[in-house]
């Protein structure tokens, strides 16, 4: 069964760091590209980053740029999102997703999320 777990969320204070693990079971991330989403209560999912399969490329929401670094690990089959100087409105669920080799087009599958708090 092909499945993408996030891990590595939790309660942080604003200004505080968390990284966030997707690890890929049943198939291996080497051909796709990883993006990063969330979901605020209330509010649509957004993209916040996205890395392609080979790492060449990178891309960012202008509302974590800067302050946010993807990255991966083929060998560990796990791709990771640093999150540093975090502030309240980063609070969310944070799901990862796959598609084929390049950031673009539909993700193909998807993780169940991991929740993200930011608050003093």
């Amino acid at each position: 069964q092909l499945q993408l777990v996030e891990s590595g969320g939790g309660l942080v204070q604003p200004g505080g760091s968390l990284r966030l693990s997707c690890a890929a079971s049943g198939f291996t991330l080497e051909h796709y590209a990883i993006g990063w989403f969330r979901q605020a209560p209330g509010k649509e999912r957004e993209g916040v980053s996205c890395i392609t399969a080979t790492g060449a490329s990178t891309n960012y929401a202008d509302s974590v740029m800067g302050r946010f670094t993807i990255s991966r690990d083929n060998a560990k089959n796990t791709v990771y999102l640093q999150m540093n100087s975090l502030k309240p409105e980063d609070t969310a669920v944070y799901y990862c997703a796959a598609t084929y080799y390049f950031c673009s087009g539909v993700m193909d599958y998807w993780g169940k999320g991991t929740l993200v708090t930011v608050s003093s």
